[in-house]
């Protein structure tokens, strides 16, 4: 059994990372379910395993993480769904890419379900949309990290963020793309409908 937690106040990034970093051992050692983790963060730089000094251009006082999952540099705040994924891959077929790609075509069909049309991009890691003037934007980022097969760190979507504070950083290490958000494409979701269409869809992919 999966067990499904939402925070409804906004978690520390390092109390997150310990609270996972803990589940990801019970999990491994059989003492605890895998775990499904919504929630937000405030407003924060974090940099994946990846990332380059010259991409933080500009930190604008808030905190940078340093963290072990995947990718590059990130940024998370109010108005951005964080899903945490602390999920046991060795009764998932020990592939993370294969997992990454399902975590990929989840998002996408979630999204669809509200109206927006996203796509996996061939060397993009993240999910992509295109705004009314067609120019490709990244509106859901991924960054994974695995531990004796656990999984954890997850999936962030843009609901209604500050998207001002992602010219602070060269967000996943793009330059030539920009990033977007539900309230910048139009769509009006609260973090709690876009949590019930990710659950109800979780299922038809893992």
């Amino acid at each position: 059994m999966i067990e499904w937690k939402t925070s409804n106040q906004a978690i520390d990034y390092q109390d997150a990372v310990e609270l996972m970093e803990k589940r990801v051992e019970q999990i491994h050692q059989g003492k605890a379910s895998e775990l499904i983790w919504f929630l937000e963060h405030p407003s924060i730089y974090t940099a994946g395993s990846s990332a380059e000094d010259n991409e933080l251009m500009n930190p604008n006082g808030l905190p940078v993480y340093n963290t072990g999952r995947g990718g590059k540099y990130t940024y998370h705040g109010p108005g951005q769904r964080i899903i945490y994924l602390m999920l046991d891959l060795k009764d998932r077929g020990k592939d993370l890419r294969k997992f990454v790609a399902t975590i990929e075509d989840w998002v996408i069909a979630s999204l669809r379900e509200i109206g927006i049309v996203a796509e996996k991009k061939e060397g993009r890691i993240g999910i992509w949309t295109v705004n009314n003037r067609q120019k490709e934007l990244k509106i859901a980022a991924i960054g994974i990290r695995v531990r004796k097969w656990v999984t954890y760190h997850g999936v962030s979507i843009n609901i209604s963020p500050d998207l001002d504070y992602y010219k602070g950083i060269i967000a996943c290490g793009i330059r030539e793309y920009g990033v977007t958000s539900f309230k910048d494409l139009g769509f009006n979701i609260s973090s709690i409908d876009i949590d019930n269409i990710l659950k109800r869809k979780f299922y038809d992919f893992f």
